[in-house]
This record gives structure tokens, sequence and C-alpha cells, in this order.
């Protein structure tokens, strides 16, 4: 059996154990503990002078070739720049946060509120409403109560004032990098 690398692969016994012979290259040499083998998944990353450093201590510098692919991702990032600059873009940022720092901060004041009331007024938060059922109770099933009242404002809010804007600008998006890439997907 063959690893996606084209290395054997096994158990470490009989044929297929990753010290034979693999691609006509002679066995790893393992005189050394931690030298370095052929057979270590490691080892192009580490032959290529990756990690390794330079002459003052300075990790070597690796030499990167641009290629038509790299302009393309260029071209591609500042499309996505030119939408974040967008007045469109910023409209459905805007409208994003309009709803979720006022909600986060209205949940968390509810929440610190209850957690200081638990603690400062024992005497409030024990008091019965109805049979064993108390203050504190009740304030704890609000606050999952309210959780789930603001995923479905949240989820509303969402489908009602952004979702049709966002579609909008990633079509727009996709369209433009799709014209970079010359049609390509």
């Amino acid at each position: 059996m063959q690893s996606s690398n084209g290395r054997p692969r096994g158990d470490g016994g009989g044929p297929e154990s990753a010290a034979e012979h693999h691609d006509g290259h002679a066995p790893a040499l393992t005189e050394a503990a931690g030298a370095v083998r052929y057979d270590d998944p490691w080892y192009d990353a580490l032959a290529s002078g990756w990690g390794e450093l330079g002459g003052a201590g300075v990790p070597a510098p690796v030499p990167v070739a641009r290629s038509g692919r790299a302009e393309h991702e260029d071209a591609a990032a500042e499309v996505y720049l030119q939408v974040q600059r967008s007045a469109a873009f910023q409209e459905v940022r805007s409208r994003y946060r309009r709803f979720v720092v006022p909600a986060c901060v209205v949940f968390f004041g509810w929440y610190v509120g209850y957690v200081v009331t638990a603690t400062t007024a024992p005497g409030l938060m024990a008091r019965p409403v109805a049979g064993a059922v108390n203050v504190a109770m009740l304030a704890g099933l609000g606050q999952f109560l309210t959780t789930f009242v603001l995923t479905w404002a949240y989820a509303r809010h969402a489908r009602l004032r952004r979702d049709r804007a966002a579609l909008e600008l990633r079509w727009d998006t996709q369209e433009l990098t799709r014209g970079i890439r010359g049609g390509a997907s």
C-alpha cells in the first residue's frame, strides 16, 4: 500500500517498511540518533534550507518566484479591498453594528445585573414566587429566554436588513474576480 505522497506505508515490518528501498534509492542511514532520514516527511523542507539560520543567526531568506498566478492573486486582493471600501459594504457593516453593539450591551448588562443581584441580595433572589420557584430561578430561566429571543431577533434582522445586500456584494465580487482569472471559477 502507498501513501498519498507515493511512499510505501506499512507497520514497519515486511516489504512495505519505510526503511526498504524507495524509488531506487538506498535505505535511509540512521547511524546517529536524530539524523535526518530520507523517508522523513520533513526531509524536503529541511533539505531546501527552510527554517535554517543564515550567517548572522537570522533565518535565511527564501527566494520567491513571482508567477502569473501570484499576479492574479494580487489583482484579486485589490478587488476585495475595492469592495471593502465601497459604500454598499460600509452600509452592510454599519447595519450589522447598529444591531449587534446595542444587543450585546443590553444582554451583558442583564447578565451582570443578574450575577450582581444574586451575590449582593440573596434575600431578594430567595424570595418565593410560586411554590418552590423563587426569583433566582425565574431570572436564570430569563437568561435562557433572552438568549433565544436575541438569537431570533439577530436572524430576523440579518434576513431583513443585511442578507440581500451581502449577497449582491458577494455576487459582484465573484464577477470581478472571475474577470481577473479569465472566466475560470
